[in-house]
């Protein structure tokens, strides 16, 4: 895809989501694999449609590194079982219907790596939730409920050698040094990319590449 044709594609994004913020309520998800791109293309999405959108990440339900720990799954941190995927979904229901009261989801925080709970109020006023995650597509056990609580859906495909390069350098900054963080993409995160694969089949649209002016 020309830079001119990424650019026309990320101006229809915009479109699209400001057209879903015009009614009641909707919850659009971004899916894909690990560094696709997924949180900035969300963030860029809230920015534009302005105050009635709002980003509530799927981040937000990783398990604490202190149950991982128990569950003797710390090493597989960011598969789907570290994760509370029927809290996720028991929140996207909440937000599906406004209630007239704010709605309180977890956030995460990349320095220390944990999620914060009650870190993100959805105002009733808020007509676009954007949540963006690895899993929503994933058809397996609870994360199947996800689906069906999201209007649309789009998904991210990012080839493996550009993505995995952004995943090392984004390792880096938040602590691991190379080496650990080229092992930790190689291992945990590519396992977790080929998980989710099978999601694009199930996609409202897809979004191949990178976006010029964006990622």
């Amino acid at each position: 895809m020309s830079e001119s044709e990424s650019g026309t594609e990320l101006q229809a994004l915009v479109r699209r989501a400001t057209d879903l913020a015009d009614g009641p309520r909707r919850i659009l998800g971004i899916a894909g694999p690990p560094g696709a791109g997924k949180s900035t293309l969300a963030v860029y999405l809230a920015e534009h449609v302005g105050p009635r959108a709002m980003v509530v990440p799927m981040d937000g339900y990783h398990l604490a590194d202190v149950e991982l720990r128990r569950l003797g799954r710390a090493e597989y941190k960011g598969a789907p079982d570290t994760f509370d995927a029927g809290g996720f979904v028991a929140l996207l229901r909440r937000l599906r219907e406004p209630s007239g009261e704010i709605v309180y989801a977890p956030g995460f925080e990349r320095v220390i790596e944990q999620p914060i709970a009650g870190s993100i109020p959805v105002f009733p006023e808020i007509n676009l939730v954007i949540t963006e995650g690895n899993y929503l597509l994933h058809d397996e056990g609870l994360w199947r409920g996800i689906r069906p609580q999201l209007d649309e859906c789009w998904w991210i495909d990012l080839d493996g050698g550009p993505r995995r390069e952004r995943l090392i350098e984004r390792h880096v900054q938040f602590g691991k040094n190379r080496p650990a963080a080229r092992r930790w993409v190689e291992g945990s995160d590519e396992a977790n990319a080929r998980t989710v694969s099978g999601g694009v089949a199930r996609a409202d649209r897809v979004i191949r590449g990178d976006l010029p002016g964006l990622l």
